[in-house]
């Protein structure tokens, strides 16, 4: 992350993300699939990381060896052709954008760092500052019900963050500015589309 100025002199925060190139690795349509969707493939690496099977997939699209692969269902595939570069200028300025990624994984986490829970009284005679507290219902039903909100695995999850608006296009170097945080870690890999209407 970084920050730029716009035209006012405001400061906005920005992660900066390398958006290609991504090449058309497959195209699926009806007809053949009973689908409509497109194949993406990204970040060449060297011959010998990828599989023969994967190699031969890519081979049919001449494509180079790609470390990703992913597949994004669509209404109209005749925009892309099999082996077709596409890059950060697809984005523009302004638009907004859904990112998402697999969120930063912290391990096992007490509750107050996973649900934001409220701490105890810190006076000495308290005994307690950061437990649970009563977990149950006592004798009935003797037991702690699925779903309570307890410590346990925090982060590492697949999450998407929506509307977040591009603020540059590097076309160039194939980078987008995007306008506040992203999940992951730097050097994550993030799948970035244009905002979706949710509902009517």
């Amino acid at each position: 992350m970084t920050q730029v100025f716009d035209e006012a002199g405001r400061a906005l925060p920005v992660t900066v993300v390398q958006a290609g190139p991504c090449i058309v690795t497959q195209i699926k349509t009806k007809q053949t699939d009973g689908y409509n969707s497109v194949q993406l493939g990204y970040d060449q690496v060297k011959q010998k990381i990828i599989n023969k099977p994967e190699l031969g997939h890519l081979a049919k699209s001449n494509a180079p060896p790609l470390r990703h692969l992913r597949e994004y269902p669509l209404n109209d595939t005749s925009q892309f052709e099999l082996g077709q570069s596409i890059n950060a200028d697809i984005f523009t300025a302004g638009q907004l954008v859904d990112i998402t990624g697999t969120s930063i994984g912290r391990g096992f986490a007490g509750y107050q760092k996973r649900h934001n829970f409220r701490r105890g009284p810190m006076a000495h005679g308290s005994k307690n500052h950061r437990l649970p507290g009563s977990t149950g219902a006592g004798t009935t039903p003797g037991r702690t019900y699925p779903g309570k909100k307890m410590a346990g695995r925090y982060g590492g999850k697949r999450t998407t963050i929506r509307k977040l608006e591009v603020v540059r296009v590097d076309s160039d170097r194939n980078l987008l500015l995007i306008k506040g945080a992203v999940p992951g870690k730097s050097g994550a890999l993030l799948s970035i589309g244009p905002t979706k209407k949710v509902g009517g």
